[in-house]
């Protein structure tokens, strides 16, 4: 059981967001002494006069994330071993921890509050803290850019609304660069996706260090219930499609349905998507591949498909009765044709008629 003495923050957000800036800017504050983990010394470039006059510490730990998404064992050994050096020093305020910019917090979080809850350890993870670019969120993800949709630039808008979702501070950085109008399109757009964060606008990462720390404790479950994504998960299905519109006029619901898509369909409703969706994500499979699960996720504008892992019905059988015998509920919904295959899609948004979607949707199923 983790004492609480020594508060961790979890600084994420993608390339260019400007964590490096807020980084600096946390470790030049007077009178506060602080540590910094991160995957790029090299980025920081932090002024030896700095760390000198102010007794903080930068130490580099590459966090390794594996295909899956699991850092679990990089948690558990050099990088908590380095967290644990540095909570020896007993006049340490805090410890900051920048995630590389591709990374998903919802999984260093995790790992990071099971080896807190299982360990003797003195630190734990305070914070949550995701980094906005509000310039590009209002370029990329509210307004068309004029070039041609590029597939990469859909895995990277994404990839934020994914850091967005899961945090407890939004750090609205870049703010100069938009009108007040501007702004607050970001922030109703933001409150859409991320329900319960608090929001923070700042230029240059200008964000005084008791922001951070004088706040209620990261709660990890309910974190990951603020998001629109996990509360549509969660919520009820109600014979009223009106009935759950939030105080934004965002409504959501889940869509499920066994059959595989066509990949041609599908591909043609992500090239069409509804103006009205706002954000959707969820695992999907296509016909013509009855072994891999597919991710889908939208964001605005922006949509990407990417192969994950494989269905467990597509295992060799003798694989799956070795699991069985950990998890013997494995094949409670096991469908007969298709076994543990399905689509659960989360579709967000708003002014939509559910009944059109469903429409367009099911006309992507594979014809029997």
């Amino acid at each position: 059981m983790s004492l609480r003495e020594v508060p961790v923050v979890l600084i994420t957000g993608y390339l260019g967001s400007g964590k490096t800036t807020l980084m600096q800017h946390l470790l030049s504050q007077e009178e506060r002494k602080v540590a910094l983990i991160v995957n790029d010394m090299g980025s920081i470039n932090i002024d030896a006069s700095i760390l000198s006059k102010t007794g903080n510490k930068v130490a580099q730990v590459e966090l390794v994330e594996m295909q899956n998404g699991c850092i679990c064992c990089t948690l558990k050994d050099e990088f908590m071993e380095e967290i644990e050096r540095l909570a020896d020093d007993k006049e340490l305020e805090a410890i900051f921890v920048e995630a590389s910019g591709i990374s998903e917090p919802s999984s260093i979080a995790g790992a990071f509050v099971s080896y807190e809850m299982s360990t003797d350890t003195r630190v734990y993870l305070k914070t949550v803290v995701s980094v906005v670019d509000v310039d590009r969120i209002y370029k990329e993800f509210l307004n068309s850019l004029e070039e041609e949709d590029d597939h990469e630039e859909g895995d990277v808008i994404n990839l934020i609304m994914d850091q967005i979702e899961f945090c407890n501070v939004m750090l609205l950085n870049k703010t100069d660069l938009l009108s007040d109008a501007q702004l607050q399109e970001v922030k109703t757009a933001l409150r859409n996706i991320q329900k319960e964060a608090q929001m923070i606008p700042c230029m240059q990462g200008n964000v005084d260090l008791e922001v951070l720390l004088d706040r209620e404790d990261f709660d990890f479950d309910e974190c990951l219930a603020s998001s629109s994504v996990q509360q549509a998960l969660n919520g009820c299905e109600p014979e009223d499609e009106n009935a759950c519109v939030d105080e934004y006029g965002i409504s959501s619901f889940v869509y499920e349905e066994q059959r595989p898509f066509n990949r041609e369909a599908f591909n043609k409703f992500v090239d069409e998507y509804p103006e009205t969706l706002i954000r959707s994500k969820g695992y999907i499979w296509f016909s013509d591949d009855w072994k891999h699960i597919q991710l889908f996720e939208q964001a605005g504008r922006n949509a990407s498909i990417t192969e994950m892992t494989e269905w467990v019905c597509s295992w060799p059988e003798k694989e799956i009765a070795e699991l069985e015998k950990d998890f013997p509920d494995i094949r409670e919904d096991w469908d007969p044709v298709y076994g543990d295959r399905a689509n659960q899609v989360v579709f967000i948004g708003k002014g939509y008629e559910k009944s059109e979607i469903l429409k367009l949707v099911d006309a992507c199923i594979e014809k029997a």
